[in-house]
This record gives structure tokens, C-alpha cells and sequence, in this order.
């Protein structure tokens, strides 16, 4: 198994946001001494009540202290951005990366965005898929014409190529059944979601994997997972402290209204304890390290991407759970 760091890119407006982006390179150079081999940032737009540093600035500037790493989009919410600008910018990540970055992406479902962008709620898929369409094609450096419903192109070619042949890789976000099934279309891999539970997860999976069988795809390569995750040296700790925060994030997504994207049966309308419960990953570094050991027989899991911090989560706890991480749990299956 390879593990990922999935940056907080969210904070308290009321912080110092440029310390709290020094933090965020202190993160990432424990992460990778430690044995991490990737790093993570996220996207959205609009995000009160919480600030937000956006991922294509973030990892650029995070690449010098990530050398050897794997830098990820998790994820460019696709629909928003014009795939021309996209395939530059994320072509001009891969090289400063030496070759090694993911493309994550994914749909969004937060209508105050796309109409703040200008776009109608209602063609985000339209707009996903005709953008993954052209973004691989304008990758292969070749003039591409295009017509579609929401793109229109004449001979276009960009000026910065991948440095990975053919291309970076593609891991497409999802929550409902539906886009898993796109996905499995359209993806390289599917980048399974932190907010549904275990059996859930367990359901899609399959209905990801049969879904390439039909469609005559090999199987994804790739098994990616995100978790929320938080270790302390006593499980009761690890409860405790990230009960408020984990809480918290949690009650912004409702009134974001991420409910309305998750599949059914799931919900975030429940006490902590529920909405913990094969769903997070908390505790000290033997219950976590179970955790991971039972995510990994039941869904193949390849890559495991931590999320470590919460909005007014203090940096000391952040490296503390990292060094807890490495020291204690990610040598267990590492050369597994």
C-alpha cells in the first residue's frame, strides 16, 4: 500500500492564513521523511465559513518540499473550468513535478458555485464529461477541433505538454451510483469518496468494477481511498479531540448540502458516534493501524489518502497523528 496526505486546505477566516500555510509545508516535509508518498489538496470555491487555498497554487508551490512524492488534485471540480485552461495548468504541475502528477476530478454539487461561475447547475455533467474528453485530447500536443454542447474549439494546441507519456493519470471522484459508473467509463481509477460508510463503499466498488467488465476495460490499476483520519497515543484521545472538529467540518457540509450527493442510505444527520463508525479512522496507532488492515481486505485498497486536520485544528496535533502514522502504523504495510 502506498498512504497520501490530504492537506487541509480549509481554515477559520479569523487565522493567519500565511502561517497556517507555513504549517502546511512543515506537513508535508514530516509526511514524506516519514514514509507518505503523496500529497493532496482539494477544491472549492465560496466556502464559508472557512477559507480555502486553492490546489493548482497550493502544490505548485508545495512540489520543492515533495520531491519524489506524487502530487494530487483531490479534487479540480472539472465543470467550473475551461478544459483548455485546465490541461495547461495542470500540464505545467506535471513538469514541475518530474512527471508525477494525478488529475483528480470530479463533478461538484454546490449550485452557489456554478452560478457564481456562470455556468447553469443543471450541464455540470455535460460539462465534466465533454472536459475530460478534451483535456486527454489536448494532452496528446495535436490540434484539436471540437464542437460539443458546452466546448467549442477550432484548432487549438496548447504550449505545455504532460511530462508523463501518454498523460497523467485520471482518478475520477464520486458519490452517487451514477457517477461511479461514470467513473468506470471514463476514469483511470475511482477515487472512493470519505463520506460514505464501509458497505457502501464495499457496493460501489463492485458496481465500479462490473461496470469496466461490460465495457470491455481492463480492471483500474488504482484503488484509491480518502479517510478522515486522527491518531493520538490513547484511543480515547483520538475520539475526544476529533470529535469537535471532525464534527464541525461535517455540519458546514450540511449546510452545503452535500447530503443531497450522497448515495442512497447515507446521510450526515447523526450523532458523532454514528457518523464515525466505519466511516472514520480514529485512535491510537493499533486500532488505526487495524482499521487500515480491514479497509484493505475488504476493498483492495492501493493508495490511502489521510485526511489529518479540521478547521481550528492546532498544527502540533496535525504532526503528531504524521509521526504517529509513520513511526507507528505505515511500516506495517509498506512492503506489503
Amino acid at each position: 500500500m502506498r498512504f497520501g496526505l490530504g492537506l487541509s486546505v480549509q481554515h477559520l477566516p479569523e487565522e493567519p492564513q500565511a502561517v497556517r500555510f507555513r504549517e502546511h509545508v512543515e506537513q508535508v516535509r514530516l509526511a514524506r521523511a516519514v514514509g507518505f508518498s503523496s500529497i493532496w489538496a482539494s477544491q472549492h470555491y465560496l466556502s464559508d465559513p472557512f477559507t480555502y487555498f486553492q490546489p493548482i497554487p497550493t502544490l505548485a508551490r508545495l512540489a520543492a518540499d515533495a520531491r519524489g512524492m506524487q502530487l494530487g488534485t483531490g479534487v479540480i471540480l472539472l465543470p467550473l473550468h475551461h478544459p483548455v485552461d485546465v490541461a495547461e495548468q495542470l500540464a505545467t504541475l506535471d513538469v514541475i513535478s518530474d512527471g508525477r502528477l494525478i488529475f483528480g476530478a470530479g463533478l461538484g454539487y454546490r449550485d452557489v458555485e456554478n452560478v457564481a461561475l456562470g455556468h447553469d447547475p443543471k450541464g455540470r455533467v455535460g460539462r465534466l464529461v465533454e472536459g475530460l474528453e478534451l483535456v486527454e485530447r489536448l494532452w496528446r500536443g495535436e490540434p484539436v477541433t471540437y464542437e460539443g454542447r458546452h466546448f467549442s474549439l477550432r484548432g487549438v494546441r496548447i504550449s505545455m505538454r504532460p511530462l508523463q507519456n501518454p498523460r497523467p493519470p485520471i482518478w475520477l471522484a464520486a458519490n452517487g451510483d451514477a457517477g461511479v459508473r461514470r467513473a468506470a467509463r471514463l476514469g483511470d481509477a475511482w477515487l472512493m469518496n470519505p463520506h460514505a460508510t464501509l458497505a457502501t463503499l464495499e457496493r460501489q466498488l463492485e458496481l465500479f468494477r462490473s461496470t469496466r467488465r461490460e465495457l470491455g476495460r481492463p480492471p483500474a490499476a488504482e484503488t484509491p481511498l480518502i479517510k478522515e483520519c486522527y491518531v493520538a497515543p490513547e484511543a480515547a484521545t483520538a475520539t475526544t479531540e476529533a470529535a469537535a472538529l471532525i464534527g464541525a467540518k461535517y455540519g458546514a457540509y450540511r449546510r452545503w448540502e452535500q447530503d443531497k450527493a450522497l448515495p442512497a442510505g447515507e446521510s450526515f444527520d447523526a450523532s458523532f458516534e454514528d457518523l464515525a463508525r466505519d466511516r472514520f479512522i480514529l485512535g491510537d496507532p493499533v486500532r488505526v493501524a487495524e482499521e487500515i488492515a480491514r479497509y484493505r481486505e475488504r476493498l483492495g485498497v492501493t493508495t490511502m489518502i489521510f485526511r489529518l486536520q479540521w478547521p481550528g485544528m492546532d498544527h502540533e496535533k496535525v504532526m503528531r497523528s504524521i509521526r504517529l502514522l509513520g513511526h507507528k502504523v505505515l511500516l506495517k504495510f509498506l512492503s506489503s
